[in-house]
């Protein structure tokens, strides 16, 4: 059983259930334990911290995830990329719409609009084929598209959006 903060998964997401529909204005998130993996500032309503919300592997392995199973350009054969969806780390934290910059470790930047982030669109991977990825294997975060599933995946302007190595996104409003 995953754990957060020593509690079990389900009473991690009741924690930010609870956290998020007790606050008027912007809700909190429970503090990272371990090495922050994402910061997530901009026009976000749910935080940990001077109005952003940090993660570790354990917070973002705790919210519901899912498995991509497809081949990519950067990669040999079919690859299985596990993590949370786009969408549901954005409606975690309160994102309706806008644009997010997304930007790696060595400071490379691109631009997704929030459009994107739909059931079995994009997710922010955090494990390939079963295991954690290394800053040396495009980790320990990259947004991946399910590129097989969909034609429209399988396009420059998508494939220039899959940034590995993610550690900060931004959200801008519209």
């Amino acid at each position: 059983m995953r754990t957060l903060h020593g509690l079990s998964t389900s009473l991690a997401a009741i924690a930010f259930t609870v956290s998020i529909s007790g606050a008027a204005g912007a809700a909190d998130l429970p503090q990272p334990e371990g090495e922050v993996v994402l910061t997530v500032s901009g026009a976000i309503s749910t935080t940990n911290g001077d109005d952003v919300a940090r993660f570790d592997l354990d917070m973002l392995s705790a919210l519901e995830s899912r498995t991509i199973a497809t081949t990519t350009i950067w990669t040999e054969g079919e690859q299985e990329f596990t993590g949370v969806g786009l969408d549901t780390l954005l409606d975690l934290l309160g994102v309706g719409s806008g644009t997010l910059s997304a930007t790696a470790i060595n400071d490379y930047s691109v631009t997704i609009p929030v459009a994107d982030a739909i059931p079995d669109g994009p997710i922010v991977a955090y494990a390939n084929n079963g295991e954690p990825m290394s800053v040396r294997d495009k980790g320990p975060l990259w947004i991946i598209y399910p590129y097989d599933s969909n034609p429209e995946y399988q396009a420059e302007s998508i494939y220039s959006r899959s940034i590995w190595q993610l550690d900060r996104i931004e959200v801008q409003p519209d």
